[in-house]
């Protein structure tokens, strides 16, 4: 495979990793949500940390992001930039 068609690949999957970082998305997100369903509804996180049943999971990047926070595993807030 050609580098041209690899990095192609890699923007196309970037590109379908950000659009589900939305506002519609993130109307859709409600307090008690699992984690299974924030991550059926976003994709995998780009990152999660946590510790004692509490984590914190981002989606996107400084600019345009979303944010769960979780008490063992159910959404307990969230937050969102640059969201369209």
């Amino acid at each position: 495979m050609s580098l041209r068609v690899v990095a192609l690949l890699a923007a196309c999957l970037l590109l379908a990793a950000c659009n589900k970082i939305s506002q519609d998305n993130y109307a859709q997100l409600k307090p008690g949500m699992s984690k299974g369903d924030v991550e059926g509804l976003l994709g995998k996180p780009a990152e999660c940390a946590g510790a004692l049943g509490m984590s914190s999971c981002t989606w996107g990047d400084g600019q345009r992001f979303i944010s769960v926070q979780y008490a063992n595993d159910q959404v307990l807030m969230f937050s969102g930039k640059g969201l369209k």
